[in-house]
């Protein structure tokens, strides 16, 4: 596997920053009710998914770049979960969440393809 030279050419970390912008627009039409709750730990979790993948790629060894992207992955997990729970509450239940999920099962897909191959190298 080539060195990475810059995270912000990785198709998974642009998949990630586009899944933080879907997920701020979707929690922007949460109740305001939720702005502390639901809303800002989804923005939390999503956020941390492609600052992992850039940590990690930026430490230098496979080792530590596979380490974040378990992180990242972990992070997409809590997100995949939070929105299980939206979609059960009232209020949150309407939206729409197919863009966001089939954007993050692609991310989550990616990431775990790349932490097989880095484990096998």
């Amino acid at each position: 596997m080539a060195q990475i030279k810059n995270y912000r050419d990785l198709i998974v970390w642009q998949k990630a920053i586009d899944l933080v912008v879907k997920v701020y627009q979707l929690t922007e039409q949460f109740p305001r009710s939720e702005q502390y709750g639901l809303s800002s730990q989804m923005r939390r979790c999503s956020v941390s998914i492609p600052s992992n993948i850039a940590e990690g790629s930026r430490r230098g060894s496979r080792k530590d770049y596979c380490h974040f992207l378990n992180i990242a992955f972990g992070s997409g997990a809590e997100l995949e979960t939070q929105l299980d729970i939206a979609k059960r509450l009232p209020n949150t239940s309407n939206l729409k969440y197919s863009e966001i999920d089939s954007l993050l099962d692609e991310v989550m897909r990616i990431m775990n393809t790349i932490i097989s191959k880095l484990k096998i190298s």
